[in-house]
């Protein structure tokens, strides 16, 4: 049996839950969201709890299980508490906006970067070098991140470029840190 499959989903006061055939919809004070879930998959909503179990023993079932619990967890969370990417933007030179609801970098290149903001996501400049994207879906929210990132990603000789904060960005030491041939 999945360990995390097998854990039953708390709702928060304050949070509807509602399951139509295999499509589950979670309202909370952060927003909506609904997920289409794979049919096999059995849930079942028990008072303040969300249980989900499985068919047999397949392969596809086992994996499905953890996963689907995982997805239904994950909405829960983000319409109560939310989830947020932090990013820095390291270089000389290199310095970020927020101009409406654009996002607007200058990092380094000939031309400005401009990223408008997607629906269901906020962005956030509290300082020229950080970005901090969140929202209540957790998947549009890492891949915005990353997109923003995949603009200039980090280099390891001097570690300039956007980079998540709590990344490590493993450095070399370039052509001058080689010893003399003798």
């Amino acid at each position: 049996m999945s360990r995390i499959g097998r854990k039953p989903i708390n709702i928060p006061a304050g949070v509807d839950v509602k399951l139509n055939a295999n499509v589950m919809t979670v309202k909370g004070p952060k927003g909506t969201l609904t997920q289409e879930l794979h049919p096999a998959m059995a849930i079942a909503i028990e008072g303040n709890e969300i249980l989900v179990t499985r068919p047999n023993d397949a392969k596809e079932n086992r994996s499905l299980h953890g996963l689907t619990r995982t997805l239904i967890h994950n909405m829960v969370v983000g319409v109560t508490e939310g989830f947020k990417k932090e990013l820095d933007v390291n270089g000389v030179g290199y310095r970020v906006q927020k101009t409406g609801k654009d996002l607007v970098m200058n990092l380094g290149f000939s031309h400005q970067v401009i990223m408008p903001e997607i629906e269901g996501i906020t962005i956030e400049c509290p300082n020229p070098n950080k970005i901090i994207v969140s929202g209540p879906d957790k998947q549009k929210v890492g891949q915005f991140a990353a997109e923003i990132r995949e603009k200039r990603l980090p280099e390891p000789y001097k570690g300039k470029g956007i980079k998540y904060v709590d990344e490590v960005i493993r450095r070399k030491e370039g052509k001058a840190g080689k010893g003399s041939k003798k």
